[in-house]
């Protein structure tokens, strides 16, 4: 038995339409896992809420021309998450390399942004080469937050540290302490701010990240979805006002959504803090996130 059949339970179905795991080409993991939440908690039922309002939104995308009918999609279900942190990232990680050895593109739905270390892990050799880009309010490179050096404060840190990614860029930043700030400077950590992305514009953070990315082989993209102002998402777990607007992360997003891409999750929907909006939210970024790399994946194939 694999370790995908052994730690994960079959869910309602992302976007309503199911392709078997060996035809898919993008493999859907629900991470329900909040456990080091610090403030609001809630987002272990991210997973099956956003599952929900995938099957209530429209599927075609403007933005790239592909109808997400017709991309190929298997939902693997839930992981079966532990108490335990770090039993949880390994069962994760043991997971996520089932996908990838199986030449899946997996697409983890959190969860809290801790999971991204154990999806970081389960890279294995090819994190090395594997440009990590956050897109997140918070930089969660504190060295140790309510006596955890794993959590959702930290993680990014010991990704860093652990799984030694090629570079770790960061993207809507606007809340940090100066630990975090020291840091990000010794590790060359880069990150653009709210501020900068308003001031500069979409199309000018775009351009300067697609140069920064230029020459990496792989790319794995993390969408916390506090990114956004409090007015659009309102259920997250760590509410950060003055916040991009949504067309500004889909504008960003599309622009490095390509071929490169070897993975990504959306996480830190508390449902229960709202009524279904930022739910639906967080299944449009998924939507258009696939249907972008499909765009690209479809374009290199052509020529």
């Amino acid at each position: 038995m694999s370790n995908r059949e052994l730690y994960v339970s079959p869910s309602n179905v992302f976007s309503g339409f199911q392709t078997s795991f060996d035809d898919a080409d993008y493999v859907v993991l629900g991470v329900p896992f909040d456990v080091t939440s610090t403030y609001r908690t809630g987002a272990r039922f991210g997973p099956t809420a956003i599952r929900q309002a995938s099957l209530n939104i429209e599927t075609y995308s403007f933005r790239t021309g592909i109808d997400l009918e017709n991309i190929k999609i298997h939902d693997l279900g839930d992981l079966h998450v532990s108490t335990d942190t770090s039993k949880t990232l390994e069962m994760l990680q043991s997971v996520i390399k089932d996908i990838l050895a199986a030449g899946k593109i997996p697409v983890a739905i959190g969860g809290e942004h801790t999971i991204t270390l154990g999806i970081a892990k389960g890279l294995g050799r090819a994190a090395s080469k594997t440009v990590i880009v956050s897109f997140d309010a918070h930089l969660d490179l504190r060295n140790e937050y309510s006596g955890l050096k794993v959590s959702h404060t930290t993680f990014m840190r010991r990704t860093n540290e652990e799984v030694r990614p090629a570079k770790i860029i960061e993207v809507g930043t606007r809340a940090v302490c100066k630990e975090e700030l020291k840091y990000a400077k010794e590790a060359n950590i880069d990150f653009f701010t709210t501020q900068c992305i308003r001031k500069e514009g979409t199309v000018l953070i775009a351009k300067l990240l697609k140069e920064k990315l230029e020459t990496c082989k792989n790319v794995y993209l993390s969408v916390d979805m506090d990114i956004l102002d409090p007015a659009y998402v309102p259920a997250v777990q760590n509410p950060e006002g003055d916040g991009l607007e949504m067309h500004h992360l889909l504008d960003i997003l599309g622009s490095i959504c390509d071929e490169r891409v070897v993975g990504f999750d959306v996480l830190e929907i508390a449902p229960d803090y709202d009524r279904g909006v930022s739910a639906v939210q967080a299944a449009k970024v998924i939507f258009e996130m696939l249907c972008s790399i499909e765009k690209s994946r479809k374009s290199r194939h052509q020529t």
